[in-house]
C-alpha cells in the first residue's frame, strides 16, 4: 500500500475524534439490543480497521486496531454491499459453520454499509455478542440504517469543512499571488516601458538622420503599445480576479476633448488613415471620462486594424435624451455571426488574426467598462459595415 493510501486511511480513522455523535450512537445500539460489542469499521478490499468501538465483553479491539479482513464477514459485505443480519449463528443455515463466529466466538451480528454521498463505500457500523440477539427486525434493522446514514452524514460534513480549508488556504494564496500579478503589472513593468518613451521622445529632440529617425519612433509606438497591453492586462486582471473595473465618474468631465485626444494620439500611429467625426454633446454626461476614452480607444484601435484600408472609419458621439451614444463603424469583412457570440470574452481570437497586435483583450475590457457604467456595448456586423455602439445614461 502506498504512503499516500496510508495516510488517507488514517485521516479517515482520525476524523471519528471530531465527531463525538458517533460515541453516543455505539451506547445506544449497545443498550437497545443488548449486544456487548458495537463499532464503526473502515473497510477497503485489504483492510478492517476499527474507528469508533463500545466495548463491555472485553473483544479487546480499540480504535486504530486491525482485524485481517478476510476473517471478517465484513470482507462480504465489501463486495456485495448488502446488510448481513443473525439472530443466532449456531441456528443460522448460512453462517453457522462459517469461519468468522467460530474465530471470534459470536452468536448474533449485525453489519450495515455505510455509504457516503458520493456514493463510494466507507465501511459498516457493525454489532456483535456471544449470545444470540433479536436483531432481524424492521425495528433494529431500521435504527442501523438511520444510525449508518448519520455517521455517512457527519463524515460528509467533515470532507466538506477539509475540502473548504484547502480551498481557503489555496484562495489566500492565490490572493497574494493576485496581489503581487497587479503590482508588477502596475509598477514593476510600467516603470522601464515609460523610461523607454522618454528615452525615445528625447532622442526624437536631436539631430538625427533618417535611420536613427525611424529606429526612435519604432521604439516610441512600441512603447505606446507595450503601455496598451499593460493597461489591458492590468484591467483584466482586477475585473476576473480582483475588484473590477473602478470608475471615477464626474458629469463636468472634458468628454469630448478626451476623446479629440484619442484620436489625435491614434492618428499618430495610422497617419494614412482616415476617421470622420461626428461630435455633439448637447449634455452633460456622468462618466469616467478617461474610462469612455479607453472604450473609445480600443474601438477605433480595432476599426483602424481591421477596417478597410482605403476607407475611413467613421465616429459619432452625442448626448441626447438623458443618453450618450457612441458609435464607431467601419468598412470591411463580414464579422461571422459565430464569432460575434464571443467577441466580448477575454483572448477571443482567430487564427487569422494571430499576426495582429495585442491579445485579445480590448473588446473584454470595452464591454466591462460598459458594464461599470450600467450601459451597453453591441456589435452589428454586415458586408457594408461593421459598427459598435456605446449607450449609457448620460
Amino acid at each position: 500500500m502506498s504512503n499516500d493510501t496510508e495516510a488517507k486511511i488514517q485521516a479517515e480513522i482520525e476524523v471519528f475524534n471530531r465527531i463525538p455523535a458517533v460515541n453516543s450512537i455505539l451506547e445506544v445500539i449497545c443498550r437497545t439490543t443488548g449486544m456487548g460489542f458495537a463499532a464503526v469499521a473502515r473497510v477497503t478490499e485489504e483492510r478492517w480497521i476499527a474507528c469508533a468501538v463500545k466495548d463491555t465483553i472485553n473483544f479487546g479491539l480499540k480504535p486504530g486496531e486491525e482485524l485481517q479482513i478476510k476473517t471478517t464477514i465484513c470482507y462480504e459485505i465489501e463486495k456485495s454491499k448488502e446488510a448481513v443480519v443473525i439472530d443466532h449463528v449456531a441456528k443460522d443455515k448460512r453462517y453457522a459453520n462459517h469461519h468468522t463466529p467460530l474465530l471470534y466466538g459470536f452468536q448474533s451480528y449485525i453489519s450495515i454499509p455505510i455509504t457516503l454521498s458520493n456514493g463510494r463505500f466507507f465501511g459498516t457500523l457493525c454489532a456483535i455478542d456471544p449470545n444470540p440477539a433479536s436483531l432481524n427486525t424492521p425495528e433494529t434493522i431500521g435504527m442501523f440504517k438511520l444510525f449508518a446514514d448519520l455517521i455517512a452524514f457527519h463524515l460528509n460534513a467533515v470532507e466538506q469543512i477539509r475540502v473548504s480549508e484547502i480551498n481557503l488556504i489555496e484562495e489566500q494564496k492565490t490572493s497574494e499571488v493576485r496581489e503581487q500579478f497587479i503590482a508588477i503589472l502596475g509598477h514593476d513593468l510600467r516603470n522601464p516601458v515609460g523610461a523607454i518613451r522618454n528615452s525615445a521622445q528625447l532622442l526624437l529632440r536631436m539631430p538625427l538622420d533618417d535611420r536613427a529617425l525611424r529606429l526612435a519612433n519604432i521604439i516610441q509606438d512600441s512603447s505606446y503599445r507595450i503601455t496598451g497591453l499593460i493597461d489591458n492586462v492590468l484591467d483584466f486582471a482586477r475585473g476576473r480576479l480582483g475588484e473590477g473595473i473602478t470608475l471615477n465618474r464626474n458629469p463636468n468631465a472634458p468628454l469630448e476633448a478626451t476623446l479629440h485626444q484619442v484620436v489625435t494620439e491614434l492618428h499618430a500611429i495610422w497617419p494614412g488613415r482616415g476617421i470622420d467625426i461626428d461630435m455633439k454633446l448637447d449634455e452633460p454626461v456622468n462618466c469616467d471620462a478617461s474610462r469612455i476614452a479607453q472604450l473609445f480607444s480600443n474601438l477605433l484601435g480595432n476599426a483602424l486594424t481591421y477596417g478597410a484600408a482605403d476607407q475611413p472609419v467613421r465616429v459619432k458621439v452625442f448626448s441626447k435624451n438623458g443618453e450618450l451614444r457612441l458609435l464607431v463603424a467601419n468598412c470591411g469583412q463580414k464579422i461571422p455571426s459565430a464569432k460575434i457570440a464571443r467577441l466580448f470574452q477575454p483572448f477571443s481570437r482567430g487564427a487569422e488574426e494571430q499576426n495582429k497586435d495585442g491579445l485579445g483583450l480590448g473588446l473584454y475590457i470595452a464591454s466591462e467598462i460598459a458594464r461599470a457604467h450600467d450601459g451597453t456595448l453591441e456589435v452589428v456586423s454586415s458586408d457594408d459595415e461593421t459598427c459598435f455602439t456605446l449607450t449609457i445614461k448620460a
